[in-house]
């Protein structure tokens, strides 16, 4: 007789870890008032309005900073900010180093000489250099030298919602990407990168277009090649790892039969650095072998459960559709947590420094509420991918439970 399945899984189910599911309501309504304190501080319209270096928001009136000569002014009809070196860049500070001023116009062509930055303030009405300076001074003040942008002045152009000239020319980030390379690795590493992969985005893109064809294709054959699939997947990890371990060998024996190649102090280290490679790899594969030997009973249970999922995404289709619908939350989640982060770094009351100028700093507790908005980034998106595990895992067992 058979017994009277007791679990049904379809109707005994029910709430669980619910105190960890109030702790992270608590946890989003903290994450809220993160967000609402940058709007409400004015971080939001420094961070899309833009700002001087004078504490001034640009296409507004503005507050006189006690000790900033030229902050308070009215910038009603200069709406971009623009750097006067905006290739100058503090690696430790993570800013900038460079004057920010308020002006009416970005300059669309380059700029090489002060009489251009003259003709460029008269004609279009945006003044370029300091606001103490008027454009008839620009050529023969001598603080024009400190006060009026480096020369050449690139092409640039604002950004959109965010009212920055940026120049247009990439040169300028690719020295930035080359600095942040060179502050923790050797900078030819990004330029191997950064070449590779700009030859190669067609293919890039094609292969990753191929590989989803693919892995779709599959989805839909997997029930009806199951067996012949895990051993040929099986025979394919095993042939793998002794093919690798093997050239592994044989190259670092031929480099060591060549008495030539070892005069130098590379080639030592390279035929050090293959000896450990070969040493790790042939570990991997008896590791790998120890494991299929043990393991070989359980082929059968991995080609049943490959039927079983071959079968789920016959019967429910849109199941495919899951990764897309959880990325597409996660950008959305991202973006909004970039956008956040920008805010709490304008937030804070205006603080002159050693050089004149404004930072806006928090006092207190609220200056570490970078670190709560960091652990809502790891915690939120672990969420955002159990909701698909959960998701997934619902649909394949009632499914599997629904005869």
């Amino acid at each position: 007789k058979s017994s009277k399945r007791e679990w049904k899984p379809l109707e005994d189910h029910s709430c669980t870890d619910v105190p960890w599911l109030l702790l992270f309501i608590l946890f989003c309504i903290g994450m809220g008032f993160i967000c609402g304190f940058s709007i409400a501080t004015g971080a939001a319209a420094r961070l899309l309005s833009g700002y001087d270096s004078y504490g001034n928001i640009c296409g507004q009136k503005n507050v006189k900073v006690e000790g900033i000569v030229n902050s308070g002014l009215d910038l009603t009809h200069k709406k971009y900010v623009f750097f006067l070196d905006p290739c100058n860049i503090d690696l430790v500070h993570q800013k900038i180093k460079s004057i920010a001023l308020c002006v009416s116009a970005c300059p669309r062509t380059e700029l090489k000489t002060p009489a251009d930055v003259q003709k460029f303030a008269e004609t279009n009405g945006s003044t370029l250099c300091s606001y103490e300076l008027q454009p008839a001074e620009y050529t023969t003040d001598p603080r024009a030298a400190k006060l009026c942008p480096k020369y050449p002045v690139p092409e640039s152009a604002p950004i959109p919602f965010f009212h920055r000239c940026a120049p247009v020319n990439i040169s300028c980030y690719a020295k930035f990407a080359e600095a942040l390379i060179t502050f923790v690795s050797d900078s030819s590493v990004l330029h191997r990168l950064i070449s590779g992969v700009m030859t190669s985005k067609e293919i890039i893109m094609g292969l990753c277009l191929l590989s989803l064809v693919l892995s779709m294709i599959l989805m839909v054959i997997i029930r009806y090649i199951s067996r012949v699939l895990v051993w040929i997947l099986t025979i394919l990890v095993i042939l793998g790892s002794l093919g690798g371990t093997g050239v592994l060998w044989w190259l670092y024996a031929k480099q060591r039969l060549s008495a030539s190649a070892l005069e130098t102090q590379i080639a030592k280290d390279n035929l050090q650095a293959l000896l450990i490679y070969a040493i790790a790899a042939t570990v991997f594969t008896v590791i790998l072998l120890l494991i299929m030997l043990i393991m070989r009973k359980r082929v059968a249970l991995t080609i049943a459960l490959f039927h079983v999922a071959g079968k789920v995404f016959i019967h429910l289709p849109l199941l495919v559709f899951q990764p897309f619908w959880t990325f597409f939350v996660l950008i959305l989640f991202w973006t909004y947590w970039i956008a956040v982060l920008l805010f709490l770094g304008t937030t804070g009351s205006p603080v002159p420094n050693e050089e004149g100028f404004v930072e806006f700093q928090m006092a207190g507790p609220l200056k570490y509420m970078w670190w709560y908005h960091v652990v809502g980034l790891i915690w939120i998106s672990e969420f955002i991918l159990a909701c698909q595990q959960m998701t997934v895992a619902g649909a394949v067992v009632t499914y599997y439970f629904t005869r």
